[in-house]
């Protein structure tokens, strides 16, 4: 059965990274913008990985510019802006599409995976997928979800 695990990112420098450095971890992947309603959430994001990251909880952000070109051009822009604005230490992978014929396969994963009223597409910014430390997707939460309310559910997977 396949898994998150199986799949491989590029980091902001270009260079390729196996998603199995984080097997047998709890993850939240979600898509991100630096320039939208919702960027806020970056700071309730912060505050799950500061509260369960020694717990074994790993955040995976993925910048989308697909929704109203509400990204940085340049990769270097958005992880100084995501850390000076909202302190964020979790990690930031290079700019993806998570729609069309240009999606990320990690994301076509995780659309296949957890479907929203039999559609595939993701929405806009921020939609968060729960991924257990079994790499396989639990739930998937809207763009509009405060990251606090993903608390209880993870929870469940934490040790």
């Amino acid at each position: 059965m396949k898994t998150v695990y199986d799949f491989t990112v590029k980091q902001p420098n270009g260079e390729q990274q196996s998603l199995k450095v984080y097997e047998g971890k709890p993850l939240i992947i979600v898509n991100t913008a630096s320039k939208c309603g919702l960027t806020p959430q970056f700071k309730g994001l912060q505050e799950l990985y500061d509260s369960y990251n020694d717990l074994g909880l790993e955040i995976l952000g993925f910048p989308c510019d697909q929704f109203n070109n509400q990204e940085f051009d340049n990769i270097d822009e958005t992880t100084e802006f995501c850390q000076l604005n909202y302190g964020v230490t979790f990690p930031i992978f290079a700019k993806i599409d998570v729609n069309g014929e240009q999606a990320d396969p990690l994301f076509t994963f995780l659309k296949d995976q957890k479907k929203v009223l039999l559609s595939k597409k993701i929405k806009w910014n921020f939609t968060k997928f729960l991924v257990d430390s079994k790499g396989q997707v639990v739930k998937r939460y809207a763009p509009t979800t405060d990251p606090r309310k993903i608390k209880q559910e993870l929870l469940k997977l934490l040790p």
